[in-house]
């Protein structure tokens, strides 16, 4: 049974140099209809439709500010009422921390930050929030926290109490549980990756990026010892964002590509994770970092990421790709992007949440530089593809 893929890929894209200086050729504010009208290509691409919301002012809400202080990397999670949102995010970037704010009214309005186990300040690396189910049926909030050794906090209230940080077993990684998923037998999938520095304890950084799998049987209390699913030195996948095809018989991973020489990728598994295709490199639409992936009402998908396209306009600033998944597993651009914020330092922005509400909302949340001469702070941008026109 094939674990990993080993594979050295002999691209001319491997030649391809840094990104481009962000592109200022945006649309100007404009209505949705005057939007339809603009067409950018992306990296010699056929053209793909872009929609600007960045200074849609109504559509922004902010989650977390403070002056002087770096706020990033927020991951959501949404309750079963489709209304009560919670939110983690470290105080600092990547590391520090970690608060916690909740949302009653879908993401409209914030509480403060919340009261939190006192080991939560010891927190290494990026949080990220689950939602998981035993094999019982019995549902619990899972955060995690990462490098070396990986922990995980658990709540059995909704997010009312919470447990310590505890250590989860003899193995870490970066920003471990990127990305979770429920399989048809009741067992939890988690991915993540490490760059050899984290997943020991007297680990080194080395020419190869790993891509890791584990599971649970228990609803996200135990895992696994993580297994090796894709290693190169040629290209780094990192970050996994799992979705489910639409007729639940496939998995799909889209990864960031760490080297900047290629696009992002694709991996598909056809037995709910235990083996996995090779990678297949995505359009410059859908590359970028960190993608976040999730289901409209209308069957389109939603991935939510940093652009790091090389010679996209909006290089370095938040972004939505919108189409579908036989796009994704097509290698098709889709059916058009949505700028959500303007990041105004970099590419430092785009460690997403995306949650959709039962009338269709969709709420995103990301961290980034929002405002000149500040420090980056999180936002939420809210909006229903039905504005956007029909699906196709």
């Amino acid at each position: 049974m094939r674990k990993t893929i080993r594979l050295a890929l002999n691209d001319p894209a491997a030649t391809r140099k840094g990104a481009q200086a962000k592109q200022r050729r945006y649309l100007a504010p404009c209505s949705i209809a005057a939007c339809f009208a603009l067409q950018v290509s992306l990296h010699g691409q056929s053209l793909l439709r872009h929609i600007d919301l960045a200074t849609d002012s109504s559509r922004q809400v902010v989650v977390d500010r403070e002056p002087g202080q770096y706020l990033g990397h927020p991951t959501t999670v949404l309750l079963e009422d489709g209304r009560t949102i919670i939110v983690v995010y470290p105080k600092g970037h990547g590391r520090g921390p970690i608060m916690m704010k909740r949302s009653i009214d879908g993401g409209l309005t914030w509480s403060r930050r919340l009261p939190v186990p006192d080991n939560w300040s010891t927190s290494l690396e990026t949080p990220t929030i689950h939602r998981t189910f035993d094999q019982e049926g019995r549902k619990r909030l899972v955060v995690f926290s990462g490098l070396y050794p990986a922990r995980r906090a658990i709540s059995e209230d909704d997010g009312a109490t919470w447990t310590p940080l505890t250590t989860i077993g003899d193995w870490g990684g970066i920003v471990v549980m990127s990305s979770v998923e429920t399989l048809q037998d009741g067992r939890i999938l988690a991915m993540f990756h490490d760059d050899g520095r984290f997943f020991r304890a007297d680990g080194e950084r080395s020419s190869v990026m790993t891509l890791y799998k584990t599971f649970s049987v228990d609803g996200g209390l135990t895992w696994s010892h993580p297994e090796e699913v894709f290693v190169a030195d040629t290209v780094h996948l990192c970050e996994p964002g799992l979705v489910r095809s639409p007729d639940g018989k496939q998995l799909a991973a889209l990864l960031r590509e760490n080297t900047r020489s290629h696009n992002s990728f694709v991996m598909v598994s056809d037995d709910e994770g235990i083996t996995w295709s090779a990678p297949k490199e995505l359009p410059a639409s859908l590359t970028g970092d960190r993608h976040t992936v999730k289901y409209a009402p209308n069957g389109r998908l939603v991935v939510s990421f940093r652009d790091m396209a090389r010679s996209s306009p909006t290089y370095g600033d938040w972004v939505a790709w919108v189409g579908s998944y036989d796009d994704i597993i097509g290698g098709r651009e889709g059916q058009y992007r949505l700028r959500l914020r303007d990041n105004l330092q970099g590419a430092d922005c785009g460690y997403p949440g995306v949650e959709v509400l039962p009338d269709g909302t969709f709420v995103l949340t990301s961290y980034g530089h929002w405002t000149q001469g500040e420090a980056p702070f999180i936002v939420s941008v809210r909006f229903r593809l039905s504005e956007f026109g029909p699906s196709r």
